[in-house]
């Protein structure tokens, strides 16, 4: 048969292995995320199973909407956790609110603002993009011109974009947007837990999110707040499938939503006391959801981003130890991933390489415009600890010594050991 060709699709080297336990090496995982989990997550994973409408499970399920609304600093009552990494929860969100045609603006500054205009387009909205250069932010000035001569219903942004490290201030966006009609949709997986983000301080209709960065836990699992404007926008499409319908049923007023699966008003439906089956839940994932938020709750927000932030100050100070140059509006930084410039005359890939097999440390690269150009390196969630960052900076250390980066050896560690110790708060 003719036609686009297939991806390639290596067979498995020795194809026995499929049958070995699993058994991987240690890995630290200092990269924009994953990072490693909680230990208390994975145990709490290993609950036993139970039915989705077994009381304790619906029990369990209040419990982490209780745990959530905590997180996101919000009486929200519809904040509850998605089955699906952080872009399910991002594209349920978008395709639940959107109708064809309607208009969203995507304020984007990375490449993660690109994609929340990709999902808004496969939404079919009518999408206009408004763009900052990468390594800086939008101030709210750019974003009111472009609301005022657009009039979205929806604005979308990104609160902090790991493929760029910048973090885009949301205090005031979301009055900006209600005074001109608009909802905000703000994609925090990447900085959620690492920095402030009060959601009902700052008038945001939608917040999605993810376990696998400063929550600490593994992707799969995606934790939404909804505002009571948003939450009504979505539950006017609501419909009950064929199955389920009861007698006299009678569909909402909107378009109904066009993806089963990604249909949140079902979803709304489900974990409501109606309790309308929809799919089957992710039980392990829900069980490490809720202790994700229990285990952030019980440390308090203060000191969960106080813990961040001086981690990003020990690595931002290592860094520039080590002689070399920090990426972007250092102003308007994530405090839980830092970008790098790779030295001039080194091979960024090779030192990756080396850090992680000879090391067992994982750092990342960057994207498009600074890919191969930019380390990203993280220190957020269970991984934002002195020891992780101490760790990371030694073996980069040694791994830029080996390919000729010059600089003064044990310049980093100690900078980043003296920011910890005397750096401040």
């Amino acid at each position: 048969m003719s036609g686009t060709p297939l991806p390639p699709l290596s067979p498995l080297a020795h194809p026995a292995s499929a049958l070995d336990e699993l058994h991987f090496a240690p890995r630290l995982l200092m990269g924009p995320g994953p990072i490693n989990a909680d230990p208390r997550v994975l145990k709490a994973m290993s609950s036993q199973l139970l039915g989705q409408f077994d009381p304790q499970f619906r029990r369990m399920m209040r419990e982490t909407m209780v745990l959530y609304r905590q997180f996101f600093e919000t009486q929200n009552d519809w904040t509850l956790v998605l089955d699906g990494t952080a872009r399910s929860a991002i594209e349920m969100v978008m395709l639940s609110a959107i109708e064809p045609g309607d208009k969203v603006l995507v304020c984007s500054f990375g490449r993660f603002g690109q994609l929340l205009n990709e999902i808004a387009q496969r939404c079919a909205a009518n999408v206009r993009v408004v763009q900052a250069p990468w390594g800086t932010v939008f101030d709210l000035a750019q974003i009111e011109a472009a609301i005022r001569d657009f009039s979205p219903k929806l604005v979308a942004v990104c609160q902090g974009d790991t493929s760029t490290t910048m973090l885009q201030p949301l205090d005031g966006l979301g009055a900006l947007c209600h005074r001109y009609g608009a909802m905000l949709q703000v994609d925090a997986t990447a900085s959620c837990g690492g920095t402030p983000l009060p959601v009902d301080a700052w008038q945001i209709d939608a917040v999605t999110a993810g376990l696998q960065k400063c929550l600490a836990g593994p992707s799969g699992a995606a934790p939404i707040t909804l505002s009571d404007t948003m939450a009504r926008t979505i539950y006017r499409r609501r419909h009950i499938e064929d199955g389920l319908q009861p007698a006299g049923y009678v569909p909402g007023a909107g378009q109904r939503i066009a993806s089963n699966y990604m249909d949140l008003a079902m979803v709304m439906d489900y974990w409501s006391d109606a309790g309308l089956n929809h799919h089957t839940e992710a039980t392990t994932m829900l069980y490490g959801a809720r202790e994700c938020a229990r285990i952030f709750v019980q440390e308090g927000l203060p000191t969960a981003y106080a813990r961040h932030a001086a981690a990003s100050r020990a690595v931002s100070a290592g860094l520039q130890g080590m002689n070399l140059k920090l990426y972007g509006d250092q102003a308007n930084k994530m405090p839980n991933v830092t970008g790098v410039y790779v030295p001039e005359g080194v091979n960024g890939d090779k030192v990756r390489a080396a850090l992680l097999n000879d090391f067992n440390i994982e750092i990342g690269t960057s994207f498009g415009p600074l890919a191969g150009k930019v380390w990203r390196i993280g220190a957020m969630g269970y991984n934002a600890r002195p020891d992780c960052v101490l760790q990371t900076l030694a073996a980069l250390e040694v791994v830029l010594a080996a390919e000729g980066h010059r600089f003064s050896r044990g310049a980093g560690v100690d900078a980043a050991y003296a920011s910890y110790k005397y750096g401040g708060h």
